[in-house]
């Protein structure tokens, strides 16, 4: 066995998406996605011992969940980090499986922003150095780093909708997906303008939704029936909690989160055969692909440009659709893992990547603040 690779995620699932039936809770949707997840696994309820979650709805969101759920863990984890917190339990989880603090691990999200007006529900108090200025929470912030990358590298509008077409592209061929009508680059930029230079479609869906993870040893995933995805490397970072305090909104702590995943996989960006990143903007695919080394920084534009992503492009991307397009339902990291191991198992149908051995997904959290990266790959690459 690998030394990179002591746990195994061994079971995925989603809850029902979209615009979920009136009078569903968060917790039901985790409830929904625990129950799949662990039949996708073939483990019962039972045996699960670590709990591992987030919400903005429930401050306080692991003994919420464990009592929702009927379970009693004798290790539980809130962390809670923004949108890349689920990424980070997986990394949490793995830990706590080696040192035997727990044998199963259950991570698990619930939202329904959706059903809940559409607005972005969040514990975050106005910043004092920031509210004078009336910003919209959080695009503003990512509006900020987009202007900044357009003038300081020669970024494009152009190049920022192509992004957004990639995950169209990519969630044409997923029938999960929320939104899988055509878009084109002139729909993009032509769509109503939110926060420049950031359109409605450089914006990431409002959904409802829920996912789940079932996490074990890598030893006892090979007695289970399906096939796991192993975690070869994970890594975490952060920099600042306000856009203000961002030392520089062209580079995110992505640089040092994909670092030490890197190393603790003993890979690098040349060996990851599919990438899955946290798409809240169209400007978050384009500073984490520079700053997890596929491309030199200031080249993402050009990277992501006239398909570079899409499928059929030199990369895949997002393959599921993204934020953009899949689903967003307030907290996204989740489903980054969700996707990476469904293409490690060959399960994407029409959008599967051939031969698919390495995947790494990406969460963010915040306003370009928590950056987690994770690095997965097939019994093949252990």
């Amino acid at each position: 066995m690998s030394p990179h690779a002591t746990a195994a995620v061994v079971g995925v699932a989603e809850s029902d998406l979209g615009e979920v039936a009136p009078g569903l809770t968060p917790l039901d949707l985790a409830g929904q996605a625990a129950a799949r997840a662990l039949a996708d696994a073939g483990i019962r309820k039972s045996e699960v011992d670590g709990l591992f979650t987030a919400s903005s709805y429930l401050p306080m969101a692991a003994m919420d969940t464990a009592e929702y759920l009927g379970i009693r863990p004798r290790h539980l984890d809130g962390t809670n980090i923004g949108g890349s917190s689920f990424v980070s339990h997986l990394l949490h989880a793995a830990t706590a499986i080696e040192r035997g603090q727990c044998t199963t691990a259950l991570i698990v999200y619930g939202s329904t922003q959706r059903s809940d007006g559409g607005r972005l529900v969040s514990p975050s108090r106005p910043d004092p150095y920031e509210a004078p200025y009336g910003p919209r929470y959080p695009i503003t912030m990512y509006a900020l780093a987009a202007a900044r990358h357009m003038y300081q590298y020669g970024t494009t509008r152009e190049q920022l909708a192509d992004v957004a077409v990639a995950a169209r592209e990519w969630a044409q061929l997923n029938p999960a997906a929320f939104e899988r009508k055509p878009l084109t680059r002139e729909d993009v930029l032509t769509s109503r303008m939110i926060s420049d230079p950031l359109t409605v479609r450089d914006c990431c869906l409002v959904t409802d939704g829920g996912g789940a993870l079932v996490v074990t040893s890598a030893e006892r995933a090979r007695d289970l029936p399906g096939t796991p995805a192993y975690l070869l490397g994970a890594g975490e970072a952060v920099w600042h909690r306000n856009i203000s305090r961002m030392p520089d909104l062209t580079v995110t702590a992505a640089t040092d989160s994909g670092r030490r995943a890197f190393a603790a996989a003993g890979l690098t960006p040349a060996d990851i055969d599919v990438v899955e990143l946290y798409d809240a903007f169209t400007i978050n695919p384009v500073l984490f692909l520079e700053d997890l080394g596929f491309c030199a920084k200031g080249e993402g534009g050009a990277f992501v440009a006239d398909g570079g992503i899409a499928p059929g492009g030199r990369l895949p991307v997002n393959t599921n659709g993204g934020g953009l397009s899949y689903g967003h339902p307030g907290m996204y990291g989740i489903f980054t893992v969700i996707e990476a191991v469904r293409q490690l198992r060959g399960d994407c149908g029409e959008r599967q990547v051939s031969g698919a051995r390495t995947a790494l997904a990406h969460g963010n959290g915040g306003v370009l603040s928590s950056q987690v990266t994770a690095i997965l790959g097939t019994e093949a690459a252990v």
